[in-house]
């Protein structure tokens, strides 16, 4: 029997994964099907979620098919129910929720990671940008409102936390509102933020840029408060406080998908595994894991990727790499990224581009914001469908920071 290489998962870090481990199978002369690149999704598509605060979130997706078939990977369609290390096999369901199991000789886990959803009454009220479904659902929504009777209510967007997918989303808000309700319509777009200051995570860097550009596009702040309960016409902050709103976007935080769970090794609070600088999941031969699933290290200063398209698109041409390097027996390129930049959406304001991990403004406005425009409309997407072409794309040490 061949062996196999089987990749769950067809996002950023799944698709650079299949076209690594081709590209090094290719270079070793073993792209003859002795050795299947296998991926297990629900399509072969990847959708851009980097994108998902835009407009048109429908057309955030991009075909993968002619990539998999000139490259040589297999495309398996169905979603993945159960992992056993002890065997070597993947349970998948497919489209009618038919079961199957496939073998594999070595195992990447990309599922990606899902949004957090606490446990707070009345979520179901919320919509999100975090899959591609959802986000069409909150542009529907958005494009229905101007079909209401007109209330502070209907005019009014609370988005549930001011981190990086927070901000982004808000800031696109004032000008989507008032597409679907009209220039001269009374909105609000209130940022709610359990802690002191927006954009927790991304630090005091660029905080004055954010905080000026969130004033002048007309988006409020409220801080310290976390949302305690929603319903269908607003939400009730833990101080007491209410704010009529038809709209609540949840934005809160994201964990490692829960398939991750059926792995017996170290996992950190997120539920990513813990691997080495080769990306094998520490504890388990046959297993890799890359992308959001994945807690590795970026370099020896102690610094760890983040959930985000910037690492998983390199953090996948690792983990193809060095899979196919482990079963060939050649010797593996250990994952090392040693820049880190962000580049935040602020809507029409424009953005901000930082460098390093206490990111040190680099551009501001307009000028980020054609950058932050050539990162979501180029640079994400798929390389083109020719063999050679993608191959060389997937080169792990072609490190792309953005």
């Amino acid at each position: 029997m061949s062996q196999r290489i089987l990749i769950i998962g067809a996002g950023f870090a799944g698709m650079w994964t299949a076209l690594g481990a081709m590209r090094l199978l290719d270079r070793q002369g073993k792209a003859d099907g002795t050795i299947e690149v296998a991926v297990i999704a629900p399509q072969p598509e990847l959708h851009i979620r980097p994108r998902l605060y835009e407009k048109h979130a429908a057309q955030m997706r991009a075909p993968l098919s002619e990539i998999f078939a000139n490259v040589g990977v297999r495309f398996i369609r169905g979603h993945a129910t159960s992992i056993s290390t002890l065997e070597n096999v993947v349970t998948y369901a497919d489209a009618d929720g038919v079961a199957s199991t496939i073998s594999y000789s070595k195992l990447v886990l990309a599922t990606g990671s899902v949004l957090h959803r606490p446990d707070i009454d009345g979520l179901v009220y919320t919509f999100n940008v975090d899959q591609l479904a959802d986000a069409a659902e909150l542009e529907e929504h958005i494009h229905q409102l101007g079909r209401l009777p007109e209330t502070k209510a209907r005019n009014t967007v609370v988005v549930a936390g001011g981190g990086f997918t927070g901000i982004e989303t808000a800031a696109e808000m004032p000008h989507r509102l008032r597409s679907a309700l009209g220039k001269d319509a009374d909105i609000r777009v209130i940022i709610v933020e359990r802690s002191s200051a927006i954009g927790p995570d991304l630090g005091p860097g660029p905080r004055p840029v954010i905080e000026q550009a969130l004033s002048e596009l007309g988006v409020e702040t409220r801080l310290l408060s976390p949302i305690i309960s929603v319903d269908h016409e607003g939400v009730t902050l833990t101080c007491g406080d209410r704010i009529e709103a038809s709209t609540v976007v949840w934005t809160t935080g994201v964990r490692a998908n829960p398939i991750t769970r059926q792995i017996d090794a170290v996992k950190d609070s997120f539920g990513r595994l813990h691997v080495d600088r080769n990306l094998k999941v520490v504890g388990h031969e046959d297993v890799f894991a890359t992308g959001d699933v994945a807690c590795a290290a970026t370099d020896d200063r102690g610094n760890r990727t983040m959930m985000s398209c910037q690492h998983a698109q390199n953090l996948g041409r690792s983990s193809g790499y060095n899979v196919a390097a482990d079963l060939l027996g050649v010797e593996p390129i250990p994952y090392s990224q040693e820049k880190y930049v962000t580049c935040l959406d602020l809507g029409p304001w424009g953005a901000v581009y930082t460098e390093g991990w206490d990111r040190q403004i680099k551009l501001t406005g307009a000028e980020a914001k054609k950058l932050k425009t050539a990162i979501n409309t180029t640079w994400i997407y798929p390389p083109v469908a020719d063999r050679a072409a993608a191959l060389e794309a997937a080169d792990p040490l072609r490190i792309v920071v953005a």
